[in-house]
């Protein structure tokens, strides 16, 4: 008996390093995944500690607060499982049974495997738990009554899938995976009907979201506003290109996600989006001023005035300064409303990778009448934005009129 308890020990001790060795592999496999993912944005408020949840999601349906997914037992998700975490990732269960609000984008998750699951959830229970309780989501009448969820997640809930991978590369195959699933990029880049579900058929398309324009990210559309598989992947990765900056939503994504991605994740993302292989990236020539629209030329004398001392007189942008105009991947987008909410909003300052930076562009919303803010629109379309059409005043005030309260603007 001896002789067997000795080898019994023997044998867990050797066993003991690999076992080690294998959960460690596994939380820093789920702390990439949690990244990839981008958990934290949405469940942590401005200021707030990791996962400590807090964060206001404003929905058409009223504000929805991102949970403490830290592992404290009493506010957070140190009681659940594997089982349990696994539900409320894929399907929006929690563990008391009840249904989350599709904020959540398990409806996105669903089609994450298991392992990968067990891998995040394994990197959670390692972060510091916060013994704090989140703001309760306390929604209007009907839809605080989450039973009624049962119904949407019946009809909406798995939507999402992936296309036949047949003939496809393992580059375009991650991408997909990492764009449609962890990344969940269509939760916003795809337009939702009346019951706030994602409309499959415009998969891609562009939504609208607190105001500004999630553009359409179809690889025809990405290619015609400049974008090629380069540039994108360094976008992702460093939160700059020659297009532009990522502000607004995109910049907490690439703060708390795509900035911490490996290279061959971002090409494979790039892949996807563009395609393979991509479309040639279309290249616009600057439109003398002669060739402009009367509005337009007018325009650019409020250019001159508000924009020239930051972006350069010429366009050209100053590094560690402001973007160029040049090649803007903003101007170029039909819809004008990221660029007229950029003007009017301003950015505050950004904080890229190493030591770059962008400093704080003021809004401009009190300083331009109508006329003035809808000429300089069109100097900028026009000029550096690809953009033939003519915006009027009443185009410009129509959209001043959709503006989200200040309060439920980007984060």
């Amino acid at each position: 008996m001896n002789r067997l308890l000795s080898r019994l020990a023997l044998a867990v001790g050797l066993a003991a390093p690999v076992l080690l060795a294998h959960a460690d592999d596994q939380v820093k496999r789920g702390e990439y995944l949690a990244r990839a993912a981008d958990c934290m944005a949405c469940h942590t408020a401005s200021g707030g500690a990791p996962f400590a949840g807090g964060l206001p999601i404003v929905s058409p349906f009223g504000t929805i607060y991102g949970t403490n997914i830290t592992p404290s037992k009493e506010h957070g998700i140190g009681l659940y499982n594997d089982d349990e975490f696994f539900a409320a990732l894929t399907e929006g269960k929690r563990r008391d049974g009840a249904n989350l609000y599709p904020a959540m984008p398990y409806t996105s998750y669903h089609l994450m495997p298991r392992e990968d699951s067990d891998a995040i959830h394994a990197y959670l229970k390692t972060v510091e738990p916060i013994e704090r309780a989140a703001p309760v989501t306390s929604l209007s009448f009907p839809f605080n009554v989450r039973l009624g969820l049962m119904g949407w997640n019946m009809l909406y809930g798995k939507d999402v899938k992936l296309a036949s991978a047949e003939g496809k590369s393992e580059a375009f195959k991650r991408g997909e995976y990492m764009v449609e699933v962890l990344g969940h990029c269509g939760e916003c880049h795809t337009p939702r009907g009346l019951p706030g579900a994602m409309q499959q058929d415009k998969r891609l398309t562009g939504g609208l979201l607190n105001g500004y324009l999630a553009p359409s990210l179809l690889a025809t559309d990405l290619a015609a506003r400049g974008w090629n598989q380069q540039d994108l992947s360094t976008f992702l990765k460093h939160g700059m290109s020659a297009q532009g900056t990522m502000f607004n939503e995109m910049f907490p994504v690439f703060h708390n996600s795509t900035q911490g991605l490996n290279d061959p994740d971002l090409a494979a993302m790039a892949t996807y989006l563009l395609g393979d292989p991509a479309p040639a990236a279309k290249v616009l020539t600057e439109v003398p001023l002669d060739k402009m629209s009367p509005s337009a030329q007018r325009g650019r004398q409020d250019y001159l005035n508000v924009c020239a001392g930051c972006h350069a007189p010429n366009g050209e942008g100053k590094p560690h300064i402001a973007v160029a105009m040049r090649g803007n991947t903003t101007l170029r987008l039909e819809d004008p409303r990221n660029l007229l909410r950029v003007i009017e909003d301003g950015i505050g300052e950004q904080k890229f990778a190493g030591f770059e930076r962008m400093q704080p562009m003021p809004g401009f919303a009190d300083k331009l009448s109508h006329e003035q803010l809808t000429d300089l629109l069109n100097y900028l379309r026009q000029g550096w934005g690809g953009q033939s059409a003519e915006l009027a005043v009443s185009d410009v005030q129509k959209l001043q009129a959709d503006a989200p309260p200040a309060e439920h603007k980007a984060h």
